[in-house]
């Protein structure tokens, strides 16, 4: 196939930036439209955290693995504008009236944590700042010949013979291409009304960024927290290299809307995490808070991505529903999306766990609007 093709990517976030980056170093001509802002939804706003071996026994091992890899390549090569570090990860468990209890067992712990293990060391897990990387992925996709366009795709063309030809826009605008990927997170579910594509959910949030400056060594927390409610929490606490903490432990299955930029916060949330937060640790008590928070992961049916061809449907394809692992998984999807794309079949990863075939399309007719 010629490697100077057209490819539409629907969606700016890591996995459609990162696929246009491949495609551009390829000699592709990727076109990335994005409605709303690069980096705008979950791949600016979550925690950015890496892992090599975590998805092992599953079919994401191979993937994870090779991306994992992939990142620390990409930072080097690229001249690590996303702060990409290695950490060391820990695991353990709190609750919110033990503040005089526990072992603490890092000085910028406070004493009712208790840490129970190590989950990882710089070899086996590393973080990147999520919004520098995705927009750093673009800017990479960008210098090689790719094409950033502002605008939101209302429908697919077609060619005569049925294949893909390209996109229209809202305003009514075609723009043509060889091939065009659905790379719209959670809301790639609206491109059901165009494509046999399985079901995308979202899966909502909340975070906070704390400017806590050199107070926190590269290092990531990962806790079992019983609140005061009697409710268990999961929160999960990483230091970036550009001196801000990121913590998350409230999520729900608020509905999406259909605007990205309408996403807002649960009532409450951020309070509640804020308490949490100054709780764990002496270097979030005092910290001033720089970015709350709220976005939703996209999701399928059985917890794997769809990786692949839109079957029945050539010049098709998508790649999306990474949830907790898009950030992570991100460098080998594009990888993958490349070759697929260009070569007829990905090389380095084997996507069949991932083909949307696997599941059954979902109905537009139950989309909401």
């Amino acid at each position: 196939m010629s490697p100077a093709r057209r490819v539409i990517i629907c969606g700016g976030g890591a996995i459609g930036t990162a696929i246009a980056f491949f495609l551009s170093r390829r000699g592709a001509q990727p076109i990335v439209i994005e409605r709303h802002e690069v980096a705008g939804s979950a791949s600016g706003k979550s925690g950015g955290f890496l892992a090599l071996d975590w998805c092992r026994g599953t079919a994401l091992d191979r993937l994870a693995r090779r991306s994992f890899a992939l990142h620390a390549a990409l930072a080097e090569e690229l001249g690590n504008p996303w702060g990409y570090r290695r950490l060391t990860t820990y695991g353990g468990y709190a609750r919110a009236d033990d503040a005089a209890r526990g072992t603490g067992g890092r000085p910028w712990l406070s004493a009712g944590v208790t840490l129970t293990g190590r989950l990882g060391s710089p070899q086996t897990t590393a973080l990147v700042e999520p919004h520098a990387y995705t927009t750093g992925m673009m800017r990479a996709a960008e210098a090689q010949g790719a094409a950033l366009r502002a605008g939101t795709v209302a429908s697919l063309v077609r060619s005569p013979a049925g294949a893909v030809a390209g996109v229209t826009l809202d305003s009514g605008e075609i723009v043509e291409g060889d091939a065009v990927v659905i790379a719209m997170g959670p809301w790639s579910i609206l491109a059901t009304r165009w494509l046999p594509l399985p079901a995308v959910y979202g899966y909502k949030g909340h975070s906070l960024i704390f400017d806590t400056g050199s107070a926190i060594p590269a290092e990531a927390l990962f806790l079992e927290y019983r609140d005061s409610n009697g409710e268990v929490l999961t929160p999960e606490l990483f230091a970036r290299a550009d001196g801000t903490a990121w913590i998350c432990a409230i999520s729900s299955t608020a509905p999406l809307p259909i605007d990205p930029g309408a996403v807002a916060p649960d009532d409450g949330a951020h309070g509640r995490l804020e308490a949490i937060g100054r709780s764990l640790s002496p270097a979030l008590a005092s910290a001033p808070i720089l970015a709350r928070q709220a976005c939703f992961r996209p999701v399928t049916e059985d917890g794997r991505p769809l990786i692949g061809g839109v079957p029945g449907l050539p010049g098709a394809y998508v790649a999306t529903g990474h949830s907790v692992w898009g950030m992570l998984n991100a460098p080998a999807t594009g990888e993958a999306m490349s070759e697929l794309i260009l070569d007829g079949a990905a090389q380095q990863v084997d996507v069949a766990p991932f083909a949307p075939a696997r599941l059954p399309a979902f109905d537009p007719k139950r989309l909401v609007s």
